[in-house]
């Protein structure tokens, strides 16, 4: 198992960045894909991004991307996703989730271990 710990999320303004981080436990952390989704209020919880074990393929959601980009250090045992040109629709709860899979996808029941998400609101 491994349990995943977010932070990094607050109030900014459109325009500005923002790096999340989420720290995962455990000695594995390097077999697991690794993702970042977001939900909003009233709304599904969404794909953003996610990233292989080795860190060496990524994939991410048309609405973020050019703006965001997910990596990762498993030296560290830590994910990252630095959105950059925040806009108001990118205000969510931000939820870090792994899969102990070689591959990753979008699909949210596809990744077993999610972290308690981190509030990202973007003002305009």
């Amino acid at each position: 198992q491994v349990q995943l710990v977010e932070s990094g999320g607050r109030l900014v303004q459109a325009g500005d960045s923002l790096r999340l981080s989420c720290a995962a436990s455990g000695r594995t952390f390097n077999t697991y894909a690794m993702a970042w989704f977001r939900q909003a209020p009233a709304r599904e919880r969404e794909f953003v991004a996610a990233i292989s074990r080795s860190g060496g393929s990524t994939s991410y959601a048309d609405s973020v991307k050019g703006r965001f980009t997910i990596s990762r250090d498993n030296a560290k045992n830590t994910v990252y996703l630095q959105m950059n040109s925040l806009k108001p629709e990118d205000t969510a709860a931000y939820y870090c989730a792994a899969t102990p899979t070689a591959s990753f996808s979008g699909i949210y029941y596809s990744y077993a271990y999610w972290g308690q998400g981190t509030q990202v609101t973007v003002s305009a």
